[in-house]
Order: C-alpha cells, then structure tokens, then sequence
C-alpha cells in the first residue's frame, strides 16, 4: 500500500518509577535519516532504536524523542551516603588546619557534593525494555497515520491518470483531423499562388510532415508509462523512487508531443499532460 513519508505519532506510559513519552515524527527524504534524542540514562538504546525502525520504515527523515518524568514521590525517598559525608567532613578539617581563614563548609554544601545525595536507583534493564515495547506501539500509530496519508495520496493520484488517458485518447482521435487540416491548407496554399506543382511532390510533402507529426510512439508510451503508475501504487512494497523515475519518463513523452504538435488542439494537450503529470510528481516525492 501507498504510504507518505509524513506522519506523526506520540505515547505516553506511566511506570511506579516515572512517565515515558515518546513522539516520532517524520517529513520527505530521498533515503531513511534517523535522528534520536534520548535521556542519558537510555544512550545505550541508540542502535535497537535504528534497528527497529530500519525495520518498520523505508524511507523519510525522522525525528525519535524519549522524555522520562520521573514521579514526585521519589523526593521523599531521598537519602545520605552517610560515609562519604564523613569523610569528606574530616578532609575539610584537615584542609582548615593549615589554612589562614577557613570557611567552615555547612551541610548545604556538604548535600551539592556528587554523590552525597542519593536517589532510588532506576532498574534501567526493566526501563529500557518499557522503552522499546512503547517505542514498538508509538511506531504502530505512526505507520498506521502514514497509510491513511498514502491513501489520500492515491486517490489523488488515481484521479489524474485516469485525466491522463482521456487527453492520450483525445489526441489519439484529434490526429486524423489534424493530417487532413494540413493537406487542405496545402492545397489551399496552392492554389493561392496558382502554381502548377507535381502532385507526386505534394503527396511526398505530406508524408515528410506526417513523419514529423507522427506521436503515436509516444502515445503508446504513454499510455504503458500510466499502466505501470496504477500498478506500482497497489503494489505493497515501498515505491516512491519507482514512482518519481515513472513521473519522468511520463513528462519526457508529454514534452516530445508539445514538441511534434502543429496544431492548437494539441499542443494544449501536451500542456495538460504536463500539468497533470506535475500534480502527480509533486505527490510522489512525499511517497515512501
């Protein structure tokens, strides 16, 4: 299925020990660029993160935040490292014995010494593994809003092949009045000037500007170029890249026949084409 490259998904999950969010955001990108802002404490999930998200995406820039809200409770549970305040306290007697005017050190600043004071230890095995089955759900929510996305993106894109191929079979009937224009004008040309000319050479003349004329090339191709665009966006597979080699092979057809064109009918044919075919590229490079 057709899924964007642009999505938004967000978790929240709360745990005795604090609160866990995530929020996973992406935009369009030629590859997958992987950006993650975590909590110290959850560094050492840097490459399951990409691991797990190599698997669930193909494509887009993505932005992955972890916070932690750690619960208000744990300030009750504060406690003293009753040894290291010790020593620290005897080592600042020492130091006030061969100093001229010693400060005395209060217990303010003993407490702002690292270490000092404790808090609970985390159990990080338990935290991590909360971490990465939340990640695991938030991802869920954010591939299922890329498909709803891609949906709307091939619904969009369905509408203008099908415009496609009604102006493919416009120009496929157009062709036949525009060569029998062309040989009226000519006679017409002729007989203006009431000059005498080879009838062969005339004949050789229309078939030279028909040559020139001649688009049904392109209108085969065309139409093929268009099959295959209805066939890759219901394919299951990523096909964003396929889609945008796709949009070029279709706009370089659509330039050939504005090129070829003799005729009003036509050329405005070409141009819709083209317009067409913009709409549909200027999607595709939000497409996985």
């Amino acid at each position: 299925m057709i899924r964007s490259m642009t999505a938004f998904g967000r978790q929240t999950r709360q745990w005795p020990w604090g609160t866990l969010i995530w929020e996973v955001k992406s935009v369009n990108h030629r590859y997958l660029e992987i950006s993650t802002r975590l909590p110290d404490d959850f560094r050492a999930l840097e490459m399951p993160i990409r691991t797990l998200l190599g698997k669930r995406l193909g494509r887009g820039k993505v932005d992955c935040a972890l916070r932690i809200q750690k619960n208000d409770e744990s300030a009750e549970e504060l406690r003293v490292n009753v040894a290291l305040a010790k020593q620290i306290s005897h080592l600042s007697r020492e130091i006030d014995g061969f100093l001229y005017s010693a400060a005395p050190i209060s217990s303010l600043d003993l407490l702002r010494w690292p270490g000092v004071l404790q808090t609970p230890e985390m159990n990080m095995e338990e935290a991590h593994a909360a971490a990465m089955n939340l990640l695991d759900e938030t991802l869920d929510e954010f591939v299922d809003t890329r498909l709803r996305e891609g949906e709307k993106l091939k619904e969009m894109m369905v509408q203008r092949l099908a415009a496609m191929n009604v102006v493919v079979e416009q120009v496929r009937v157009r062709l036949p009045e525009v060569m029998v224009q062309m040989r009226e004008k000519l006679e017409q040309r002729l007989e203006e000037i009431k000059s005498e000319v080879d009838p062969a050479r005339v004949e050789q003349e229309l078939v030279i500007l028909a040559q020139r004329m001649d688009v049904d090339e392109e209108m085969d191709r065309l139409q093929t170029h268009i099959k295959e665009v209805s066939r890759v966006i219901a394919s299951d597979e990523p096909v964003g890249r396929r889609l945008d080699f796709l949009m070029q092979e279709l706009n370089r057809e659509a330039n050939t026949l504005g090129s070829k064109s003799q005729d009003a009918d036509m050329t405005k044919a070409s141009v819709e084409l083209k317009v067409l075919i913009e709409q549909v590229r200027e999607q595709v490079q939000n497409i996985e």
